[in-house]
């Protein structure tokens, strides 16, 4: 296959980039509106017991749990006559909107319900307003009407929040994101890759494959969202891992073909051979890459889904950019191919002669990786410490989801949501929705016995019964959230003053969960904090599951390209050990709140969907770089006479004909990832970092340091595996040796 596409390239270079740039064209035509198309939701489980819930309350009681939240401050008070005309008027503005489907409000509401929607000073009040319409509906029905109303009259400031807004603000700062990402991202890049590279025209060459790469998963996820929802966040994914796939295997396949020409083959020939061994390892990279990622379609969410989708199409665009496109360019562009070489210019602007060829057993790379095998085991225990050192805040890991300040505190909702958690008493968010499914047969009286009970749990205000009573000291709740019954079924609404994402709040599920139900019938829990636990544990439950899956792969993919066993297994150990150690720097920052939290911030929790999207992206990126490490012992070994000096020298070898190559793409893809920390959404901001800590420490510490110790510890038995797998290798196994 490989040789066929370098024979295409060779006959016919102008017609494969002439397709290529109209395949581009075209799937930038398709794929560009995909921007508009892409929600921002998807982080609960829609299968989930508090999903069935919502559901319920919305069919039968016309209770959505997508709520556009209003706060009017005036200077005389909220009840004044300033701000009792400004609320007014919004209230009518809502109510004249036919995607709202109730209404309540300090103002317009029955006493006690209006006294709990005002804050503690008396100078806001509240507006509730339930949307109708899906998750991703409702974002567009909130920024619609936030626009309308939400804007300030004289004194008297006006203020929105609510989940669906502040969704509909993430989505609008990540597209504001991403346009920053890019321009951060593609200078910084394409610097670097003309040193890198040698030469201008060579520097142009991952550009065009990222961008070829970047609008074909955009197509590809325009597509998917005809048929199902798509994160917006999946897009910033794929342009930072589009533009990083692009920069590591068109860097292989150049450095391998600058080699071969080094060696005396001739244009052609080393272009066949380049093909023959880089472009077989950037196909079998691609694959290992991707089915990491791909497993992340295993769970609900369609947050998850989205980055299965996004990274499975961006690896292979750009694996099919690489081998197609690269070997057609570098047939183009001939001698030229290292014109315009920047390098050459500044040394001699500076007055100092081309550097000479030196024999590989003197360059950096070989003997430092001498100097580490000679030193295995204090030098592998030393790094070893160091990395579990670095992991060990990951063992106070804690798995929760954002809300409203998962944005800017410049943003409204953020500004809304902090108001509600110190100003008010009673916290909408933290409402708590109990139905009961099977109410047939079920009297008021038994859910207002029920609410009692309910009332006298620590940390509830109060708990809305059936006839629009009270039990508990606080008389709150909008009429939209009395309990009620309604063609079999009923609920109630339990008021919560337990802190999102604490310790009291997961206490207080946990209590309400072993209270019986009405007459001994089962119930059913929604709000926030319900739903949040369920998609916690839609993870969590999951998770076997997807590191098994990661683990057989890695285990069988890795056998197909060594032969081996214990190489696999080494790979699986040393990668784990070192996404450990970008976890433990994760919970330090961004859950514990150090450094500031790197201007985010910290809700005591980290983003539950985040460790797992970064475990199975991270691990993928780590395979990459130990196919391309490994491909190069293995084929010394398969030429050598199979002693452990052999295999020490296979190892010097293979680190010094790819360590620099690693080492640069490694830095050019740590630029892509790490223009995502300029993200203004705390989530994206840890994605990116510690995508780019483990793509730094992967390409450093184990490469050039755990492999190679590891590597000379196992000696000849690295390359052991049992008399059946070696003849199943020796049958379909994958080999680079000539």
């Amino acid at each position: 296959m490989f040789h066929r596409i370098t024979q295409l390239a060779v006959a016919a270079p102008r017609r494969v980039v002439a397709v290529a740039l109209a395949l581009f064209v075209g799937a930038a035509i398709f794929g560009i509106p995909a921007v508009g198309s892409l929600s921002a939701g998807g982080f609960n489980d829609p299968e989930s017991d508090s999903a069935r819930a919502t559901r319920l309350l919305t069919e039968k009681f016309g209770v959505s749990d997508q709520q556009l939240l209003i706060v009017v401050t005036a200077p005389d008070g909220a009840r004044g006559e300033q701000g009792r005309q400004v609320a007014v008027d919004v209230v009518d503005q809502l109510k004249r909107s036919p995607h709202v489907m109730d209404l309540s409000s300090a103002w317009t509401s029955p006493e006690q319900t209006a006294a709990a929607m005002v804050s503690k000073d008396g100078r806001s009040g509240l507006i509730v307003a339930n949307l109708a319409g899906s998750e991703n509906d409702a974002e567009h029905y909130a920024k619609a009407l936030s626009d309308e109303v939400a804007h300030d009259r004289g004194d008297v400031t006006v203020r929105a929040g609510g989940t669906p807004l502040a969704y509909a603000q993430v989505n609008e700062q990540s597209q504001h994101d991403l346009l920053l990402m890019e321009a951060i991202a593609i200078p910084l890049s394409f610097v670097a890759l003309v040193w890198v590279f040698g030469g201008l025209l060579a520097a142009a060459l991952p550009v065009a494959v990222g961008l070829i790469a970047i609008v074909g998963s955009m197509s590809v996820l325009r597509l998917i969202t005809f048929g199902t929802e798509v994160s917006t966040f999946a897009l910033n994914l794929a342009t930072a891992l589009g533009f990083a796939l692009a920069i590591d295997y068109t860097l292989l396949i150049i450095s391998r073909y600058r080699d071969e020409v080094a060696d005396g083959a001739t244009g052609n020939a080393a272009l066949f051979r380049t093909m023959a061994t880089a472009g077989r390892t950037v196909a079998f990279s691609a694959i290992t890459v991707a089915l990491s990622m791909s497993v992340l379609a295993v769970f609900p969410m369609y947050f998850l889904r989205s980055f299965a989708y996004a990274g499975v199409s961006i690896v292979a665009f750009a694996a099919i950019a690489a081998i197609v496109v690269s070997p057609a360019v570098i047939v183009l562009l001939g001698h030229r191919l290292d014109a315009l070489d920047v390098r050459r210019l500044a040394r001699r602007l500076r007055g100092r002669p081309d550097p000479v060829a030196t024999p590989i057993e003197q360059s950096f790379w070989y003997r430092s990786t001498k100097r580490v095998m000679r030193h295995a085991v204090p030098v592998g225990v030393a790094v070893i410490a160091l990395l579990l050192l670095l992991g060990s805040p990951a063992l106070g890991m804690k798995w929760g989801f954002s809300d409203d300040r998962l944005l800017p505190d410049s943003m409204s909702a953020h500004q809304v949501g902090d108001q509600l958690r110190g100003e008010f008493a009673i916290d909408p968010a933290a409402a708590i929705p109990i139905v009961v499914p099977d109410a047939v047969g079920l009297e008021q009286a038994d859910l207002e016995r029920y609410a009692v009970n309910l009332s006298l749990l620590p940390d509830v205000a109060a708990v809305a019964a059936p006839s629009g009573s009270f039990a508990g000291g606080l008389k709150v709740g909008p009429p939209t959230a009395l309990a009620g019954l309604a063609e079999g079924s009923g609920y109630l609404t339990v008021f919560s003053t337990a802190p999102m994402s604490t310790d009291a709040s997961d206490t207080q599920l946990d209590r309400i969960h072993e209270l019986a139900g009405p007459a001994g019938r089962s119930v059913q829990i929604s709000g926030l904090a319900q739903i949040n636990r369920d998609s916690v544990e839609a993870i969590t439950s999951r998770l076997p599951l997807v590191l098994g899956l990661i683990a057989a792969l890695t285990l069988a993919l890795l056998f197909l390209l060594t032969g081996s066993v214990v190489l696999p297994v080494k790979a699986l150990i040393l990668n784990v050990l070192s996404l450990t150690a970008t976890f433990g720097a994760l919970v330090w920052i961004f859950q514990d709140g150090n450094l500031g939290g790197l201007g985010t911030t910290p809700t005591g929790t980290l983003v539950a969907s985040m460790p797992v999207m970064l475990f199975c992206i991270a691990f993928g990126l780590s395979m990459d770089y130990e196919v391309f490490l490994v491909s190069r012992f293995r084929e010394h070994w398969e030429t050598s006479d199979r002693t452990a000096e052999a295999n020490d020298e296979g190892v010097a070898l293979g680190v010094a004909r790819t360590g620099r190559v690693i080492t640069a793409a490694a830095l050019l893809m740590a630029i892509s990832f790490g223009a995502l920390t300029a993200s203004q959404v705390p989530f994206m901001r840890m994605f990116g970092l510690g995508l780019t800590l483990a793509v730094l420490m992967d390409a450093t510490l184990i490469r050039t340091v755990l492999v190679p110790a590891a590597m000379h510890v196992m000696g000849r038995a690295n390359w052991w595996a049992p008399k059946p797998f070696a003849a199943l290798h020796d049958r379909i196994g994958i080999s680079e040796s000539r």
